[in-house]
């Protein structure tokens, strides 16, 4: 709905305001993942899901929480054809986002999934949006906007009936991001601290995102998520993404400077990118990678496709989409993506 059509300068002014509450709730409630997310996981070693059900703890809840387990040096065949090396980018991603048994792996996988625009990515981020999984559909929802892939707007509607209400904000905010509005009802409703119950879900509950967002965990974690473009790099998202960053001891200062300098395409740049999937960090290595998506070159295609051996999960994941994107499969560009998160600041 456009100011034009109210008629008044009063409904412009209006709608500004709204906007800016709704980008200062996000950024509030990220700020509040140090203390909220640590209380609420702290507070019972089973924990409990958004409906106060207990959940079983992990045998090894540091390794389920942030999905970085490291691997054994793996050897890549001394000889792969194109089409060998893309079956295997695919394989990696396939394998994560199957992973039931560790969320995690399935929300990197979606964060790698992200940088592909294709008819076989997309069906496997609407796929992730029927997952049982709160932090899954979650993901795949911020996935489905991070392609920027106006395809990805119906199954993004239909995620504004989910069951829990932070799927259903991540939806909706999704969506405005994308210039639908389907979801503004949703984001005026938390503004205005009361959510009509008219939307009756199909098994016949109603949407309590009111009662839910007092709920200090509940605020945390739709924070994290929504917090997303504030965690650079490829790592997941949310918690699982500031879970990695802290284990590993990650340089944000260098992965901010790869996004940075990846916006221009000089040969200077691109050598100090290539150079980077070498880094001993982690994050500068995944960094790097999507960093060089819009390079087509086979040189650069087979120094990122040998990060598919890499000791680490989200490296690998983010190398196998990068490798995907620098032999032919579409995505949105990085680099625009940057210039124009730029431009909003």
């Amino acid at each position: 709905m456009s100011a034009g059509s109210m008629g008044g300068p009063e409904y412009l002014f209006d709608g500004k305001c709204k906007r800016l509450h709704l980008l200062l709730l996000a950024c509030i409630a990220f700020a509040g993942l140090m203390q909220g997310t640590a209380r609420a996981q702290d507070a019972s070693p089973k924990g409990q899901d958004s409906s106060g059900k207990a959940q079983s703890a992990p045998a090894n809840a540091d390794e389920t929480a942030v999905g970085d387990e490291e691997q054994p040096p793996a050897a890549l065949p001394a000889i792969s054809t194109a089409e060998d090396r893309s079956r295997a980018a695919w394989k990696l991603l396939t394998d994560a986002l199957g992973d039931t048994k560790r969320p995690q792996n399935q929300v990197q996988a979606l964060a790698a999934l992200g940088l592909l625009r294709s008819a076989r990515s997309e069906k496997m981020i609407t796929d992730a949006m029927k997952d049982p999984d709160l932090d899954v559909r979650t993901a795949a929802a911020l996935a489905a906007g991070q392609t920027k892939d106006r395809n990805m707007t119906t199954p993004l509607r239909n995620l504004l009936d989910d069951k829990e209400p932070q799927v259903v904000f991540t939806a909706a905010v999704t969506l405005w991001k994308m210039n639908d509005k389907s979801g503004e009802d949703i984001l005026m409703a938390v503004v205005d601290g009361e959510r009509k119950t008219g939307q009756n879900l199909i098994n016949g509950t109603r949407h309590d995102i009111y009662k839910d967002l007092h709920d200090p965990a509940t605020l945390a974690r739709m924070g994290a998520m929504q917090g997303v473009s504030l965690l650079p790099g490829p790592f997941g998202y949310g918690i699982t993404a500031y879970e990695f960053i802290h284990k590993n001891g990650a340089d944000l200062s260098r992965v901010s400077a790869i996004e940075q300098i990846s916006q221009e395409k000089t040969e200077p740049i691109h050598k100090e990118l290539v150079a980077a999937l070498d880094d001993k960090d982690p994050a500068v290595r995944a960094a790097a990678a999507k960093a060089l998506v819009d390079y087509h070159d086979k040189a650069t295609s087979m120094a990122i496709y040998k990060l598919f051996a890499d000791s680490k999960q989200p490296v690998r994941l983010t190398a196998a989409a990068a490798y995907l994107r620098t032999t032919g499969t579409p995505g949105p560009s990085v680099a625009a993506s940057a210039q124009a998160g730029n431009a909003k600041r």
